[in-house]
């Protein structure tokens, strides 16, 4: 592996995960690492785990077992090339297993020379600790848990910011506090400052993100003022036609504590009108069994006043079906749900036991089979929810974040996602195809802007996309 050192990385889980990947990613090249896929030849695999469910640890430990195969492979490659060449080989590659799952499992787990386990509360060195490696040195880990600078835009086109982490709710199925810890939040000023620096670079999407947003507090800052706070940053125009300053969009989001002021807030032309909003359930009965900090109707109000705003904002939820005591009513409630708040998309999962929870030890398990019955039930109502949301943007114009520019059958194609949070894919008439590069690579003028699209038609499947036109 001549030249610069290669990092491949794997996350999975919350879009947390996905910022505090994409920084280390970010540290990484900036020491000048080069930034490969999973699947190629690495000299360090780094992998960011999740614990939500007993899904999440298979696939956690599946990618640890991946990455440490792929590195066995690297290292006797490298020592057959090095023997042939008669050349000392090159370092030992390393592999990195950090988040959740490292925190729940940290008995069965074990460390050496080449598999560094790295703890959510230290997850912010690994840039430091991967560069030390390669040098022959040693680093203890020390800062905390907001050490992760602004993430350039390496493998996601929007650049995600870092308000708040842990959470103190204790929901009766929730591991999250055990893993991730108690609620803390960022400094106002730090947040706005991040903001004010991806604006300066160019980012045109920018993401707040957290475990429990709701509650963030700064001295006397909550979580609507400081949204209030970023949406009023000067925006930045490259002067490009479709360019219209920058948006705001907020990741999950537990639906209690937010009153009329934070309702409010997406009459601001900056804001993306959509809100991943946690229900878990549609029985009252079951949200009081989970702890939850809600009512259900409490829910429906707050994406009625949502709607208000905009009729057609679009609001996406967590679902957990199979919730012990849950019978058949319950689940009912749940699928009325999906009907009743119109929801654009819904992740829905089983629940399965987490050790040392208060579900844990709840009578009223659920069997396996009527958990699978239950979850592909949802999905069915969640897939027609979401094709009638789409189908009620047809006729409107979305304002496309363009994230990739690829030439099909001569014609170029632009594809990203529109305000709404919605897939969308707009062909350029002719005239312009014709005056774009003839080469392969994507016309770097169209990446990270913004182009006005007219919706005219709805693809197929079970994430169908919106077809468009610009204008």
């Amino acid at each position: 592996m001549g030249g610069a050192r290669s990092v491949a990385f794997a996350d999975l889980g919350c879009k947390l995960n996905q910022f505090e990947t994409e920084s280390i990613a970010t540290q990484l090249q900036e020491k000048g690492y080069r930034i490969v896929e999973f699947d190629a030849p690495a000299d360090a695999y780094v992998v960011n785990t999740c614990t939500v469910t007993n899904r999440a640890d298979r696939k956690s430990r599946n990618l640890f077992n991946r990455a440490r195969r792929a590195a066995q492979a690297a290292q006797a490659a490298a020592e057959l090339s090095a023997e042939l060449s008669a050349e000392p080989a090159a370092g030992t590659p390393l592999v990195v297993l950090t988040g959740c799952f490292v925190n729940s499992h940290r008995d069965e787990l074990e460390s050496d020379g080449r598999t560094y386990i790295i703890a959510n509360e230290q997850k912010h060195s690994i840039p430091a600790l991967v560069d030390a490696h390669f040098r022959g040195e040693v680093v203890h880990p020390a800062g905390n848990v907001f050490d992760f600078p602004v993430a350039k835009r390496i493998f996601h086109t929007r650049t995600t910011v870092k308000v708040q982490d842990g959470c103190d709710n204790f929901c009766s199925f929730c591991i999250i506090p055990s893993v991730r810890g108690r609620a803390v939040s960022r400094s106002s000023r730090d947040v706005v400052a991040a903001v004010a620096e991806a604006v300066t670079a160019g980012a045109r999407e920018i993401v707040l993100t957290g475990v429990n947003m709701s509650r963030y507090r700064d001295g006397g800052v909550d979580f609507t003022g400081l949204v209030e706070a970023c949406l009023e940053l000067p925006g930045q125009s490259s002067g490009h036609p479709g360019e219209r300053d920058y948006r705001l969009r907020i990741s999950s989001l537990e639906p209690d504590g937010l009153a009329d002021r934070f309702i409010r807030l997406f009459e601001h032309p900056r804001m993306a009108p959509h809100l991943h909003l946690c229900l878990q359930s549609g029985s009252q009965r079951m949200l009081l069994a989970m702890r939850r900090q809600y009512t259900y109707e409490e829910y429906r109000r707050l994406a009625a006043d949502l709607r208000s705003i905009d009729p057609t904002f679009n609001i996406t939820t967590d679902l957990l079906v199979g919730f012990p005591s849950e019978e058949d009513d319950d689940f009912a409630a749940s699928l009325a749900a999906i009907d009743e708040i119109g929801f654009g998309h819904v992740h829905t999962f089983p629940y399965s036991p987490r050790e040392g929870t208060r579900a844990e030890r709840m009578r009223g398990q659920v069997p396996s089979r009527v958990k699978t019955e239950r979850r592909a039930a949802v999905r069915t109502a969640a897939d027609a929810a979401k094709r009638r949301y789409r189908e009620s943007l047809l006729g409107s114009r979305e304002r496309l974040l363009v994230e990739r520019a690829e030439r099909r059958d001569g014609t170029l194609v632009l594809t990203g996602l529109g305000e709404h949070y919605v897939p969308i894919s707009v062909r350029l008439p002719a005239r312009v195809g014709k005056h774009a590069r003839a080469s392969a690579d994507p016309p770097p003028r169209y990446e990270n802007t913004f182009l006005e699209a007219r919706i005219e038609s709805l693809g197929e499947g079970d994430d169908p996309v919106l077809h468009g036109s610009p204008g």
